[in-house]
């Protein structure tokens, strides 16, 4: 009997060897995977404490080695070539070796946010058939993360790599496809798109904690974020799960498609938002890109609240290295999920391909308030991004003035050399100026590029 226990002790203790022995890669490094090109990205997994672990790269031959510390998670930087694939890598520890294979080497993006980023074809988008249909780009790689939670940070997330083909590409997030489509059109590479929104969430449950352990100011308004049977609401909770998991996967820059779930606390979106892009580009290490798209004009049961977000992102636009697109002019107001997420894609493709791969010469903003003068009894609005400046076959609406006692009137609009000048007989002495403000209102001054005026305040 004695002899017998023995026996079993030492088969387990060499089962237990032989399976912590054995090196193991998070999902995010599967098959068919897309790593940033021309850079230095960062490789992990698990092992035995001590072992010695080694990855080779196809595209040059070269062996990269480390050894697991005692944390048991080992990590290398590989340096990565000019676009193209498909390549390997093997990686090798004591026990057993990993080769994933399909690796293309290209532009990779992150995409965030809440049901509009998560909405995909199968959820019902314009021309759905034959945009699925026609989604055979095989250089397009997604990633979806699982939907995860957890109070504390996370380091792996759950998914696979999946070719973009019909059936791949009916589930994915729309407006992340139809970025992905324009990029790669244009720059002819491959690219690969993360996707990890969740429908109905704030901006907080993506915020990490640290944020609110420094900001009691947001610590209490996140408290205004009330439970829905759609998604969590405890702030952080995603960002552990969902985020922080990839945080060292190297990417060319993130989308972010969020703002509906954030009304009820709007008046702090602006330095909720500023400070969760902030904290994303400190965890990471570098200030990458952060473009986003505006809410759309929705009856949200204030008149104002959200109206009030759309002018937050808009003042968030003072952080460096971002981008908003406006979306009033291909939204209804009677569905806080619009079906025309070609556009949005585009219109966030531009702008990546216009700021960051300086490879587009087009305009790819509407107008965006610059300030006022008055001049008497008129007051003159300048913008950014504003030649050209027209209505869509109507006179121009939605402007209005106030004085000192804040009370804001309707204002007669004329366009002047790409200037708009207001006038209101109710206001003797104008000091403030607002455009579309109402949760509601559709803008209808745009710029020669077809983009609309983003909603504002002058304060």
């Amino acid at each position: 009997m004695k002899n017998k226990i023995c026996f079993l002790v030492l088969v387990f203790s060499f089962i237990s060897f032989t399976v912590s022995a054995t090196i193991v890669l998070p999902n995010i490094f599967k098959d068919h995977m897309v790593l940033q090109r021309n850079s230095e990205v960062t490789i992990w997994g698990w092992g035995d404490l001590n072992e010695e672990v080694s990855v080779m790269t196809s595209w040059d031959n070269k062996v990269y080695t480390t050894k697991t510390p005692l944390t048991a998670k080992w990590q290398l930087q590989i340096k990565t070539p000019e676009a193209g694939g498909p390549y390997s890598l093997q990686f090798k520890g004591k026990a057993n070796e990993i080769v994933l294979e399909d690796v293309l080497i290209g532009e990779v993006w992150l995409c965030s946010g809440q049901s509009n980023m998560e909405w995909s074809a199968e959820h019902g988008i314009d021309n759905a058939a034959e945009e699925i249909e026609n989604a055979n780009y095989p250089n397009i790689r997604f990633f979806t993360v699982l939907k995860r939670t957890s109070e504390t940070e996370q380091d792996h997330a759950y998914g696979q790599w999946e070719t973009c083909i019909p059936e791949t590409m009916r589930y994915f997030s729309a407006t992340g496809y139809f970025f992905a489509r324009r990029i790669q059109s244009e720059l002819n590479i491959p690219i690969g798109i993360i996707d990890t929104g969740w429908g109905a969430t704030s901006a907080e449950v993506w915020t990490p904690e640290s944020v609110f352990e420094n900001n009691n100011y947001l610590k209490e308004q996140s408290a205004k974020i009330q439970e829905n049977k759609w998604a969590p609401n405890q702030p952080s909770i995603l960002y552990n799960g969902m985020i922080n998991p990839i945080k060292d996967f190297k990417i060319a820059g993130a989308l972010w498609y969020q703002g509906e779930s954030n009304v009820v606390n709007a008046e702090s979106y602006e330095e909720l938002f500023s400070s969760m892009i902030t904290s994303w580009r400190k965890s990471r290490g570098y200030d990458f890109p952060f473009y986003f798209v505006q809410i759309a004009p929705f009856k949200y049961g204030d008149s104002q609240n959200g109206v009030v977000v759309r002018d937050q992102q808009r003042r968030s636009l003072k952080i460096a290295n971002t981008g908003m697109v406006v979306v009033s002019d291909i939204c209804t107001i009677d569905d806080i999920h619009p079906t025309n997420k070609q556009d949005v894609g585009l219109r966030l493709a531009n702008i990546a391909l216009k700021n960051h791969y300086t490879v587009f010469d087009g305009t790819v903003n509407g107008p965006l308030f610059k300030g006022i003068q008055v001049i008497g009894k008129k007051v003159e609005v300048t913008f950014e991004h504003s030649e050209g400046l027209y209505t869509n076959g109507k006179k121009l609406e939605h402007f209005e003035l106030a004085g000192d006692d804040g009370l804001f009137h309707p204002a007669s609009a004329r366009i002047n050399n790409d200037k708009v000048i207001l006038t209101s007989g109710n206001v003797k002495a104008p000091k403030r100026v607002r455009y579309a403000w109402s949760n509601t209102t559709l803008a209808n001054l745009f710029n020669s590029a077809a983009l609309p005026t983003s909603s504002f305040i002058s304060d």
